[in-house]
Formats: structure tokens, C-alpha cells, sequence
């Protein structure tokens, strides 16, 4: 059984706010919501999350509003391998641990009962980019190989990868190759293969996709930017690509924008309503993919391409592209306050 579990218990008249803090700050990727005496009334996952921010539902209202309340349970007498065989029927991560009055007594979660498993899924790492806003810092270094705490960036996000059992990387590079190429070798020093490819002139995000070995590619391959730092679980993403079956994913954020004036709805001249700085919010991308193998097969090498404008070439041609909604700690490392963001707030998040 896990340990730490009490960590994850939270109320049922908790923001949906606070319970995805409580998701987030663990590992266990799971909030239970239990009442005063510690009976289950439900849970909250990865997956309640984003259909929530699909539905575009406030962060304010109550974790009961959207957590499932009738959860699968694991009873405390059951075997090691009954809980498996429940987890593996009903495709599902975590159990919470029940006694016979419906009090939580303990969690068991997929990862804690199985050994780690390796993945073949490749993973590309795009590290090629100028970084001209991270100047002067970037001047004589590129930009995924400034350091975050004692680590560079790019560092940090190979090590999430591994922790998650994948082993599989390709690196992009254009500027400073050989800085790159020269501290990350061929990957024995983090136990992983790392392969490199080059961008003579730059080929766009979608264009790099055209320089890999395509002959290798057979499972989904993620794709990330190399100045990213999340803590999203790349194995829930890969099971969300394939569990669609749609040629990419693209991970994407909730973005709110505030009017800074009234806005004004008219009948010709006419006002019917006025709302003051209306909020409106957006999906944008967060530079985190996942392609499937005949997609990487149709990028011609040399082809110059941004990865929007690949996928919706796809949309276009009637081929299923979906959006995985992040809730998890994310920051795209553009400029220098983003950077000394980085400095404070990503250490507390992976501790």
C-alpha cells in the first residue's frame, strides 16, 4: 500500500481549485474526497480535470460538482493480485482502500504494485532554437542548456522522461550543436539511447519531424520543445493518443484573457447588455505532442513546416488530430522572467 496516502484526502466543499492542487503536489495524481469521519464520497483524477476544463466549468465551484462519486474500491482483505486484476479490468490507475463502513484506510496505485516498465515510444526533444529574447545569456550557450537550479533545462526534462520508463531519445539541434551533442554524449551517462539529428537551416517544428529516422519509428512518438518544464505525466498522455486513435495529440492550456474595456452587445443602435472587462477564455498550445508513425512518415525530409500548420493540414485532410487539456505545472522558458520564474517555482514542484 502507498505510503502517504492522507496527503490526497481533501473535502467535498474544497474548490476544484484546491483539489487540483492536491492532485498536483503528489505523485499520485489522484484527490479523494472523503467526509468528516473519513467515508468515501468520491475522487478526483487526471481525467475529471479535463473533462471539467473542457466544459469550461469555474475553478470555484465545488470538488463535488465534478468528482466521480460512485469510484471503484479496493476492500482492505483483498490480494495483491485481485487489486491488479481489478485495476487491469476497469483500466484504471489508482483504487482508494476502503473497510467495511466505506472509510478510506489506504491507496494502491498501478505503479506501486508493478515494477517499471520500459517504454519504446521515441522521444523527440526540440533544442534548436536561438533563445535571442534570453540574451545575453544565450549568447555563447543554447538556451535548453542554461540551468535551471544545478541542472540545464533540457537536463530536467530527459530526466522526467526516464523517471517515467521511457528510453527512446532524438535531440534537434541548429544553434551551438556541438555544446548540446557534447553534454548529453549518447545517453549511457542516464542509462538511455540519445540519437541527434540537425537542422542545416531551420525546418520549422514540423519540418524537424522529416529529418528522423522514419524506418524506426513504429510506436507514437512525443514531441516537446526543449524549454519546457512540466510536470505532466507523459504515460497518461501516450494512453490518452492511443485510446483515441487519431494521428496526433497536441497538448494544450487554458489561457484567460480579460477585456480591459465594457463590451457593448447592440441591436443596430441599440444596447442590449453591457458587461464590464469580460473575462474569455482559450485553448492554446503548449508545445507538447504526440505523433503517430504514419504521420511522421508523411514529412518529407527538408520539408519546412511549423507544427500548426502540419496538423492542420491533417484536420484538413479529415484525420483525427485531439487536444489533452494540462492542469499540471507548466512554464515555457521564452524570456527572462520566465526563466527566473523557473528559478523558484520548479524545484518546489518535482520535490
Amino acid at each position: 500500500m502507498i505510503k502517504h496516502w492522507e496527503s490526497v484526502l481533501v473535502g467535498a466543499n474544497v474548490s476544484l481549485e484546491e483539489a487540483i492542487a492536491t492532485l498536483d503536489r503528489g505523485a499520485l495524481r489522484i484527490a479523494i474526497v472523503v467526509d468528516e469521519e473519513r467515508r468515501l464520497l468520491g475522487t478526483l483524477t487526471d481525467g475529471d480535470v479535463r473533462r471539467a476544463l473542457l466544459r469550461h466549468l469555474p475553478l470555484d465551484i465545488p470538488v463535488s460538482q465534478v468528482m466521480c462519486a460512485s469510484p471503484q474500491v479496493a476492500q482492505r482483505d483483498w490480494s495483491r493480485e485481485r487489486v491488479l486484476a481489478v485495476m487491469e479490468s476497469t483500466q484504471l490507475l489508482q483504487l482508494p482502500v476502503v473497510d467495511g463502513d466505506g472509510r478510506v484506510v489506504g491507496l494502491e496505485t498501478l505503479h506501486g504494485l508493478l515494477e517499471k516498465r520500459l517504454l519504446n515510444n521515441p522521444v523527440f526533444l526540440m533544442a534548436g532554437g536561438f533563445g535571442t529574447r534570453l540574451h545575453p545569456l544565450t549568447h555563447d550557450c543554447p538556451k535548453p542548456l542554461l540551468k535551471v537550479g544545478d541542472k540545464p533545462i533540457l537536463e530536467l526534462i530527459l530526466e522526467s522522461f526516464i523517471n517515467a520508463g521511457f528510453h527512446r531519445f532524438f535531440i534537434s539541434t541548429h544553434y551551438l550543436p556541438e555544446m548540446v551533442r557534447d553534454y548529453f554524449g549518447d545517453g549511457k551517462r542516464w542509462g538511455v539511447s540519445i540519437r541527434y539529428t540537425h537542422e542545416e537551416t531551420p525546418l520549422g517544428t514540423g519540418g524537424a519531424v522529416g529529418l528522423l529516422p522514419h524506418e524506426e519509428i513504429n510506436d507514437p512518438l512525443i514531441m516537446m520543445n526543449g524549454d519546457l518544464l512540466t510536470t505532466l505525466n507523459y504515460r497518461e498522455l501516450l494512453e490518452f493518443h492511443v485510446a483515441q486513435a487519431g494521428v496526433a495529440t497536441m497538448c494544450v492550456r487554458k489561457f484567460d484573457y480579460q477585456v480591459p474595456y465594457g463590451v457593448i452587445q447592440s441591436e443596430g443602435h441599440l444596447i442590449r447588455s453591457m458587461v464590464e472587462k469580460p473575462v474569455k477564455s482559450f485553448f492554446v498550445n503548449a508545445g507538447i505532442y504526440v505523433l503517430s508513425p504514419e504521420l511522421v512518415k508523411r514529412v518529407v525530409p527538408g520539408t519546412r513546416i511549423d507544427m500548426p500548420t502540419l496538423l492542420e493540414q491533417q484536420i484538413a485532410a479529415d484525420r483525427a488530430v485531439t487536444m489533452f487539456p494540462l492542469h499540471e505545472y507548466w512554464l515555457d522558458i521564452g524570456r527572462m522572467e520566465d526563466f527566473q520564474r523557473a528559478q523558484t517555482e520548479f524545484g518546489d514542484m518535482v520535490r
